[in-house]
């Protein structure tokens, strides 16, 4: 358990970020988490790297609404005041902490506070002696220094742990967890790390955890991109949407454009993705601009869209065609079409939830 959001087991894949702030100020800090929280976000991560961040981060706690990773290097007292200041989870590398005596008391803390434990093994900070040993960072010697690293917490009889093994390399990345899925049967924090900005970290990213996720691998992730921390957000819900994993917010089915499409496709998806991104609701929506792939597209979604001639287009609602609408109203009248699909939806598993005196509206939402 991560705060209130269990990681691992048959919990939903849980989708993490991390702020880029200065954690000393505060409400800058809240204000990035508010904006993650609307994207979405699972868990977040805060760096804790002096005093000045782990005095903030008690009020920083306070204001989240989702469980908060603090994240700790080398000063092992970061990690006992950001404990006692509310984290949910500190990430540690256990090798970097210093003595056994030192790892003790920051297992101490955890056990007090309730706090689960990430170990974070990176390929960029591998530790001397495996570097030595192995020659260069390879999954071998980030496999080692997990177990390693996860046989410090269990000597103190610490289990609440989650473990990553990162690297920038996708190769190397996706064959230490493949190696460390075999080693080990605890929850898995998957990451491509230092991948890049918001294309090409991507697309970097979702080859290499989505060759993990579809291979079984993984219980929460965090999508590492130069970019703003609620875009890592919605990548990640979108590689999981993609897999079948999670169905957060509205599915767009949506055709590239030729010279066919009865209306402007991609201007027209840009608006929609960015107008419709306050949806929770799982739905699909397709945008196909004209009648050669649309009506069969439009058969298997919720709303759908096909252009037409002269400014006329069709709308269909689950996958039948309903009525026409042209070109000037067609955005508006979407958006309008989506959010009464969703407040149709939520009010049924509202309905569901009440009708038996259990909590299955609920339920659907936490498996969810």
């Amino acid at each position: 358990m991560v705060g209130k959001v269990p990681v691992g087991g048959d919990a939903p894949i849980t989708v993490q970020t991390m702020t880029n702030t200065l954690t000393s100020d505060a409400k800058a800090t809240i204000d990035q988490i508010r904006r993650c929280e609307e994207a979405g976000a699972d868990i977040i991560r805060v760096s804790c790297p002096d005093t000045d961040s782990t005095a903030a981060f008690g009020e920083i706690v306070k204001a989240a609404e989702v469980p908060l990773v603090a994240d700790i290097h080398f000063h092992y007292k970061r990690a006992l005041e950001a404990a006692d200041a509310g984290a949910a989870c500190l990430r540690i590398n256990p090798g970097n902490i210093g003595s056994s005596e030192r790892v003790a008391e920051v297992v101490r803390a955890a056990k007090a506070n309730g706090c689960a434990i990430r170990i974070g093994v990176n390929a960029g900070s591998l530790e001397r002696d495996l570097l030595e040993k192995y020659g260069e960072p390879c999954p071998e010697a980030l496999v080692e220094s997990a177990l390693d690293h996860i046989k410090l917490l269990q000597d103190h009889d610490f289990h609440e742990f989650k473990v990553a093994v990162k690297a920038s390399d996708v190769f190397l990345a996706v064959a230490a967890y493949m190696g460390l899925a075999e080693a080990v049967d605890c929850p898995l924090h998957l990451g491509i790390t230092e991948a890049g900005g918001l294309i090409g970290g991507t697309v970097k990213s979702s080859i290499g955890m989505g060759n993990l996720l579809w291979a079984g691998i993984g219980d929460t992730l965090r999508v590492s991109l130069s970019a703003e921390p609620e875009e890592e957000v919605r990548v990640g819900f979108e590689m999981l949407k993609a897999l079948g994993l999670r169905t957060r917010g509205v599915r767009v089915v949506s055709c590239p454009s030729c010279a066919r499409q009865g209306f402007d496709v991609i201007r027209t998806v840009m608006a929609l993705e960015e107008r419709l991104q306050h949806i929770k609701t799982p739905l699909s929506l397709s945008v196909l601009g004209c009648v050669v792939n649309g009506p069969g597209e439009a058969r298997e979604t919720d709303i759908g869209i096909t252009g037409g001639g002269g400014g006329k287009h069709m709308v269909y609602l689950s996958g039948v065609t309903d009525h026409h609408v042209q070109s000037d109203d067609m955005l508006d009248h979407i958006v309008e079409l989506v959010e009464a699909k969703a407040a149709e939806i939520e009010s049924d598993m509202s309905d569901a939830g009440d009708s038996d005196g259990s909590d299955a509206g609920k339920a659907v939402e936490a498996a969810e």
